[in-house]
């Protein structure tokens, strides 16, 4: 094979390789620019959290109430506690009480100590139940619960009714998103720059805070009581918490 026909057949085209650089040149002129100004995108962005805070009046009462019994024998303390359980349990449902439930059955021995010498003198039984009523009716059912076989009351708590949370959580997602967006104008309006988009959202929360107790009471106090027991609710906030990022 002659030189001239080997450099023909390697290179059939030397046209080709002319215009391969200049149309290299021209992607690359097209894709850097795009490519700088996607990063441009990407790091100039501003970051802001907002917040927002709704208060809800509380009209239901959480409340943990419970049956003790001591006793000599296991199954003496447990039979008793088993049937005033039984008595307050059937006491609420009358009451139409709202999520009823048992949320603890315990049964221990009690110890006594004489010259350092633990000996068990006897056993104790406790069962326990929460719910929900309307606040106003409240102090009444706890006076009337203790009747029925209640020995202690061990907790109330004031929470509003689960509609009213969930468009408070709403009204306050809305509440948290625009103090985020004022939060943004403010510094874009300082360091005189534009906003372009809202190119990311995180809702960091949205909830109401767990109502805390009140209200640990002998049972046998509030049965000798003249009158019913007051039980006077309050407020419940709900908050929530809006992160943007704002490209400029």
């Amino acid at each position: 094979m002659t030189r001239a026909a080997l450099s023909g057949s390697q290179f059939p085209n030397t046209k080709l390789w002319k215009i391969l650089p200049l149309a290299l040149l021209l992607c690359l002129n097209i894709t850097l620019p795009a490519l700088a100004q996607e990063k441009e995108k990407l790091w100039r962005t501003l970051s802001v959290s907002g917040r927002g805070v709704e208060t809800i009046p509380t009209t239901l009462a959480q409340v943990s109430l419970g049956v003790e019994i001591q006793g000599k024998t296991a199954q003496e303390v447990q039979q008793e506690a088993a049937r005033r359980s039984s008595a307050v349990v059937a006491f609420l449902k009358s009451q139409n009480v709202e999520k009823l439930q048992t949320t603890g059955i315990q049964l221990n021995p009690v110890y006594s100590y004489t010259n350092n010498v633990q000996r068990i003198t006897g056993y104790a039984a406790n069962n326990t139940v929460s719910f929900r009523i309307p606040t106003e009716k409240a102090g009444t059912l706890l006076d009337n619960a203790v009747k029925a076989g209640a020995t202690q009351i061990n907790g109330i708590s004031f929470v509003a009714n689960d509609e009213a949370i969930a468009a408070a959580q709403k009204q306050a997602l809305k509440e948290a998103t625009q103090d985020a967006q004022q939060q943004a104008d403010a510094v874009f309006s300082a360091l005189g720059f534009k906003s372009k988009e809202v190119v990311s959202i995180q809702v960091n929360n949205a909830s109401a805070p767990p109502p805390p107790m009140f209200l640990r009471a002998e049972a046998s106090k509030l049965a000798n009581a003249d009158a019913s027991t007051p039980i006077v609710g309050g407020e419940q906030q709900v908050e929530a918490s809006v992160t943007l990022q704002i490209s400029y």
